[in-house]
C-alpha cells in the first residue's frame, strides 16, 4: 500500500492529480426512471437462506455476452496484459485463503468513477476460470448498480427483491452459461438502501453462501459518499480498495480507511495505470513468448504440409517438353 501512496504523492507534486469527483451525479442510475420500492417496513417474510440444498440446480443461466465497453476479461484471449494482472491478484488472494478464513470480499473505492465495478467483475471472472472454483458476484450498489449492464441481463429480480420478500434466492442468482461464475443483480430501485442492508437476513445470507461458493465478491458504493460499503465490510472477510491513479487523492484514501468500522483491508488495486509504465517488461516477455509459440505452430503446419500427399504432388518438378 505504501507504493500506491508514493505514486499518489508523485502525481500531486507534479500537478497531475485531478480534483476528486463531486457527490452529485450528472446522469441518473440505470433503472432510475422506475418508481422506488416501498420501505423495508412493508416487506413480506424473507425466505430462510439456511436451506440451500439444491439451490444451484434451480438457478437460471444467462449467455456470456458482455457489453463491448465493459472491458471484461475473455478467457479466449489469455495473452492480454490486464488479464495477467488480475491473475496475479487472484494468486495472492488464493494464497491468503490458505492462511486465513477468506471467502467473502467487498470491492469498494473512496470516491465514484475509480473503477471498483470493473475490478470486482474482472476479479470474479478470473476466479471462475479455475476448475471447480464456484464464484458469486453480487451487486450491493443499490444506489448506482451497473453489473447487470456489464453482463447485459435484467436488473430484476435482484437483492432488493429478495430482501423485501418478492423473490427467492434461486430466482435472483444467475449463472453465466458454461462457466463457474454466478451473478446476483441489485434488483428494483429502493428509497432506503441502508435500511435494507441492516436487515438480519443480509448477515445470515453472507454467513450461509460460502457453503456453496468458494469466493463471494461484492460490488458496493464508494465509502466517502455512502455508509453502505462500511456496513457491508463488517459482514465480509476482507476489503479491497480501488484507487484511480491521477484522480484519487491521498486524503480521500486516508479518510476512507479511517472511517472503516472494521479494518480488514487486504490491499489496494491501482486502476488506470499507464500501459507503458505497468506493462513494458511484461509486454516484452509476452511478445517473445507468443512469438515463439507462433513460430512453433508455423513449423508444425509446414511439416504437416510436406508430409501430405497433395503437397508432394504439387511440389513435383514438371518434366521438360521434348
Amino acid at each position: 500500500m505504501s507504493r500506491v501512496h508514493d505514486a499518489l504523492r508523485r502525481l500531486e507534486n507534479t500537478g497531475g492529480m485531478n480534483p476528486p469527483p463531486r457527490a452529485v451525479h450528472s446522469s441518473p442510475p440505470a433503472g432510475a426512471g422506475t418508481p422506488p420500492a416501498p420501505p423495508a417496513q412493508t416487506r413480506t417474510a424473507v425466505v430462510d437462506p439456511s436451506s440451500l440444498n439444491g439451490l444451484l440446480e434451480q438457478v437460471k443461466e444467462i449467455p456470456w455476452d458482455p457489453a463491448p465497453e465493459a472491458h471484461l476479461i475473455d478467457s479466449d484471449v489469455p495473452k492480454d496484459s490486464p488479464t495477467e494482472e488480475f491473475r496475479t491478484l487472484r494468486t495472492r488472494l488464493n494464497h491468503l485463503q490458505t492462511l486465513q478464513p477468506l471467502h467473502t470480499v467487498i470491492v469498494t473505492s473512496a470516491s465514484p468513477a475509480e473503477g471498483k465495478s470493473f475490478a470486482a467483475a474482472n476479479l470474479a471472472l478470473v476466479e471462475s476460470h479455475l476448475q471447480g472454483n464456484l464464484t458469486l458476484l453480487c451487486d450491493f450498489d443499490f444506489r448506482r448498480p451497473i453489473l447487470h449492464n456489464l453482463f447485459k441481463f435484467d436488473r430484476t429480480p435482484g437483492l432488493t427483491d429478495y430482501l423485501t420478500g418478492k423473490a427467492s434466492l434461486a430466482e435472483i442468482i444467475k449463472r453465466v452459461k458454461g462457466t463457474n461464475l454466478y451473478i446476483v443483480p441489485a434488483g428494483t430501485a429502493v428509497m432506503n438502501p441502508l435500511e435494507l442492508l441492516n436487515l438480519k437476513e443480509v448477515k445470515i445470507m453472507m454467513d450461509r453462501l460460502p457453503s456453496l461458493f468458494n469466493w463471494i465478491i461484492l460490488d458496493s458504493p464508494p465509502m466517502l459518499f455512502a455508509a453502505d460499503a462500511n456496513l457491508m465490510a463488517t459482514y465480509c472477510d476482507g476489503t479491497l480498495l480501488v484507487v484511480r491513479l491521477g484522480q484519487t487523492s491521498i486524503d480521500s484514501v486516508t479518510r476512507a480507511l479511517q472511517g472503516m468500522s472494521h479494518n480488514n483491508v487486504l490491499g489496494v488495486i491501482a486502476n488506470a495505470a499507464k500501459r507503458g509504465e505497468l506493462y513494458s517488461k511484461y509486454t516484452y516477455y509476452q511478445s517473445y513468448y507468443y512469438s515463439e509459440e507462433r513460430q512453433k505452430r508455423s513449423r508444425e503446419e509446414a511439416e504437416e504440409m510436406d508430409e501430405s500427399p497433395e503437397s508432394a504432388e504439387s511440389t513435383e518438378t514438371p518434366e521438360p517438353r521434348q
